[in-house]
């Protein structure tokens, strides 16, 4: 009884730091947190407190890059010209609901980029982006020019949303060469249609877009978190094995008393 006591309580206590770690968030996370509430906001019309959750923003944004400068150039860039769409989104008497999501939406997913060291928020959006595609790509197969500007329209309508995001997560190189073939189907719309040839550049850009996503897709959990799962587990195994032996050794000695007993 007194082993297992002593078992559950380094379990308890190996696991107390994990819990109490679970509530504490960094000041990253704390702006990450700001630009999900400004997003809601924005998504029930709110304008107005989306507006102000925004400025907060911008104030413990400024405040964490002086003091302790956890962001690279390119990083403080990228958060800054996302929060001032979604500040001119929040702040517009007359910019329609879906412009105003939308880019909340870019802006929430660049701050989440950011603050989420594997599979980012912006990789949820693979769905949607791939139906898209491959929706654009039937069309121009069928030579349906209507449809195929319809869905490409839609496709990189989607696509920009999660560009800022990407340039945080994905390399410079993959990027280009997604933007290379974007540009050109972009800007040859009635030559895919209508070339057979041309439309190789639909199969290169949609292996090039499934590539992206199941790379993300394959990214390891964090690895502090194993360190700590192995650590935990190892140290389970090795108090397990100590009860044990004590337990043995417990019995052991019962027999050698009991051999003595009788003997005498």
């Amino acid at each position: 009884m007194k082993y297992k006591m002593v078992l559950i309580f380094l379990i308890v206590i190996m696991l107390t730091p994990m819990t109490v770690s679970a509530h504490e968030h960094t000041p990253i996370e704390k702006l990450d947190n700001i630009s999900d509430e400004a997003l809601q906001m924005i998504k029930f019309q709110r304008y107005d407190d989306g507006k102000k959750l925004l400025s907060y923003f911008s104030e413990q944004f400024t405040d964490i890059s002086n003091k302790e400068h956890p962001f690279t150039r390119d990083e403080l860039r990228i958060i800054t010209v996302s929060h001032d769409e979604a500040m001119e989104a929040a702040a517009s008497p007359s910019m329609d609901y879906e412009e105003r999501v939308q880019r909340l939406t870019k802006f929430r997913l660049v701050v989440d980029a950011i603050a989420t060291s594997h599979q980012p928020l912006w990789t949820e959006m693979k769905y949607q982006i791939l139906t898209a595609f491959q929706d654009a790509k039937e069309a121009a197969s069928t030579g349906d020019s209507a449809h195929f500007h319809s869905n490409f329209n839609n496709f990189m309508a989607l696509y920009n949303v999660i560009y800022p995001s990407m340039k945080i997560d994905v390399s410079a190189e993959n990027i280009q060469r997604i933007d290379a073939r974007i540009n050109f189907i972009d800007e040859y719309r009635s030559e895919v249609v209508n070339n057979v040839k041309s439309q190789q550049e639909l199969e290169g850009l949609e292996m090039d877009l499934k590539n992206l996503f199941e790379n993300m897709d394959e990214d390891e959990a964090d690895p502090s978190l194993w360190w700590v799962i192995i650590s935990t587990g190892s140290i389970i195994i090795l108090t397990l094995s100590y009860v044990g032996w004590r337990k043995y050794q417990g019995e052991k000695d019962m027999r050698k008393n009991r051999s003595r007993v009788h003997k005498d």
